[in-house]
């Protein structure tokens, strides 16, 4: 397929495409000349008046020329967009949704499988660590689900861990749930999410990447992945992450999007943790309920603001009760806070186990989360 620049999909992709120039770059250059297929057609002399650089003019000079890698880019995406439910989102397309094109650098074009109205949808972001505690995708699922409950859609990055739980959270409830892909939407990553996606898709929700459908993993594509994720959603929650996470990244490009930030307290002895502290010592709001989070961004409960306490029928009465928390501990530290033998206490925490209040992980015992909401 040849290259047509006055076919405004492939301006929009070609521009996209240009080599040496970022979602800012692109940016400056459309607030020149705003339509994609005026600018494509420029000449040297009038890219020159306008003040764009020499490396972009011989970008476009090539591009009008025929770029081979920018054809096959076309093409790749053209062929993808055939198939049924690919849809391609230009910057200005009626549907790009409005909250992501007030950042400072929008992408040019999304790539959308399953229903592209959805990232108008008021959402919230939620992120998180690969590697979650014994509580971490736990309390991500229960509130992805409350949060669905409530009328917001949950976007997140579809990694392992934190954010696959809340895709599944938003599932359980029936709900629609976005995933904002740092791969080309035609390649699936990480593979045992495939499902996942496939579900999503199926339950009304959408899959976006704003990079070509067959583009492999890279390092270097999170990132941008990133501000997506926190320019679609009004504000974002981090769940659980170290120091080094990923997602303080998604947190700080909320900041600077003046989006809201939340985080999760936990343990000051997991190191899945410190990331949330530090964002809570550098302002974020601090959440332990859906409400915490509905009640910052304005936003009306579905069920009864005002939480109630917890019926005296379902308070748990057993002697080790008093001594389980939602840390692990181990069964031998039972038995010497609770003066049990220590087969009274495997046997108290396998009752309690199978009544559901308690969990066994690697680490020990602890209490089942509780409902967020």
């Amino acid at each position: 397929m040849s290259l047509d620049l006055n076919d405004r999909r492939q301006a929009w992709l070609a521009l996209s495409l240009l080599e040496g120039l970022g979602p800012a770059s692109r940016r400056e250059l459309l607030e020149q000349v705003a339509d994609p297929v005026a600018l494509l057609d420029s000449d040297l002399l009038s890219l020159s008046a306008l003040g764009v650089g020499a490396r972009i003019q011989h970008a476009i000079v090539r591009c009008q020329q025929g770029d081979e890698r920018i054809q096959r880019g076309i093409d790749q995406s053209l062929a993808w967009l055939e198939q049924p439910g690919c849809h391609l989102l230009t910057l200005d397309s009626p549907l790009y949704p409005a909250l992501l094109r007030q950042i400072s650098d929008p992408p040019l074009v999304l790539f959308v499988q399953g229903n592209p109205a959805l990232l108008s949808d008021p959402q919230i972001a939620m992120v998180g660590t690969r590697h979650p505690g014994p509580h971490g995708a736990s309390t991500a699922r229960a509130f992805a689900r409350s949060f669905t409950e409530n009328g917001l859609t949950v976007t997140s990055g579809m990694a392992l861990g934190i954010d696959g739980a809340c895709h599944q959270g938003a599932l359980d409830a029936h709900g629609q749930t976005i995933a904002v892909w740092g791969t080309g939407l035609a390649n699936c990553y990480p593979r045992r999410h495939r499902r996942l996606a496939d579900d999503i898709v199926a339950n009304g929700g959408a899959l976006v990447s704003e990079q070509l459908p067959q583009t492999s993993p890279h390092a270097g594509l999170f990132p941008l992945r990133n501000r997506i994720i926190s320019g679609l959603s009004l504000g974002t929650l981090v769940v659980e992450a170290s120091l080094n996470s990923g997602s303080l990244i998604t947190a700080r490009l909320a900041m600077e999007q003046n989006r809201e930030v939340f985080a999760m307290p936990g343990s000051i002895h997991n190191p899945q943790a410190r990331g949330c502290h530090r964002l809570l010592r550098d302002g974020a709001t601090l959440v332990e309920t859906v409400q915490d989070v509905l009640q910052a961004l304005r936003l009306p409960l579905k069920a009864a603001l005002q939480q109630t306490e917890e019926p005296a029928s379902a308070v748990v009465k057993h002697p080790l009760w008093r001594w389980l928390g939602y840390d692990p501990v181990t069964a031998d530290w039972l038995a010497s806070q609770a003066d049990l033998p220590i087969h009274q206490v495997l046997q108290g925490l396998m009752e309690l186990e199978l009544d559901g209040h308690v969990r066994h992980t690697p680490q020990g015992y602890c209490r089942t989360v509780a409902n967020p909401a």
